[in-house]
């Protein structure tokens, strides 16, 4: 690659991640639904025409805000996880790591949310699309990531015995904790009002998420 090569995809690389960055506040400032390219491109200094030169459409911005999402969230579980010696005290980490991260950048969590809730009939059109699926095998690629970094505590609180054996496969055991504390910050954000009805709060919620996870984990004597 040659040095002006080199310089005008850096160039193109820098003026993308300002455009993310934008896309990324107004996300935060004014909730997804609100946000339009039109906006986008006004916010970021640009012509409406040189924003779909980054980016196919609002959907294509969206995969790389929760590709860049994923990533630093498998950072955080895998600093977590490093904290702790033994895996069951890994795991319980990485979740109470996830929903320090999703009070901190709800619109984070949120745009993660909408990207694993998409049909996976519309992702085919995207790869079907040929040079508009690079942000879809960055979300998959930075998912991957973050379960990656579940499993692998579960695998060694299994090796080292702080984690029964009854979970099975860490991988498949890992993709469960997902589902279940993903669903337990879902309610604790959005459904305050109703836990406050119910005569507790977001954090009783999560804390007792976590010890019920952690008592199924548990070795039996």
């Amino acid at each position: 690659m040659s040095y002006v090569t080199e310089r005008r995809e850096e160039e193109r690389e820098r003026r993308r991640l300002e455009i993310l960055a934008t896309a990324e506040r107004l996300y935060a400032e004014r909730g997804w639904e609100a946000v339009t390219m039109d906006q986008i491109a006004r916010t970021a200094r640009l012509s409406r025409a040189l924003l779909y030169v980054y980016f196919r459409d609002k959907d294509d911005v969206l995969l790389a805000i929760s590709a860049q999402a994923l990533a630093g969230l498998a950072k955080r579980f895998a600093a977590a996880a490093a904290s702790h010696v033994r895996g069951i005290d890994k795991v319980s980490a990485i979740g109470r790591a996830y929903v320090a991260w999703a009070i901190e950048l709800p619109h984070l969590f949120d745009s993660c949310a909408r990207f694993q809730a998409r049909s996976s009939a519309n992702d085919d059109q995207i790869v079907a699309l040929g040079d508009g699926d690079q942000n879809l095998k960055a979300c998959e690629f930075a998912g991957d990531s973050v379960l990656g970094e579940v499993s692998a505590a579960v695998a060694h609180g299994l090796a080292d015995g702080s984690i029964a054996p009854e979970v099975g496969d860490p991988g498949l055991f890992a993709v469960t904790l997902w589902g279940l504390t993903h669903g337990v910050i879902q309610i604790a954000l959005n459904k305050a009002e109703n836990l406050t009805r119910f005569g507790t709060t977001p954090e009783a919620l999560h804390d007792n998420a976590f010890n019920a996870l952690r008592l199924a984990m548990s070795p039996k004597p």
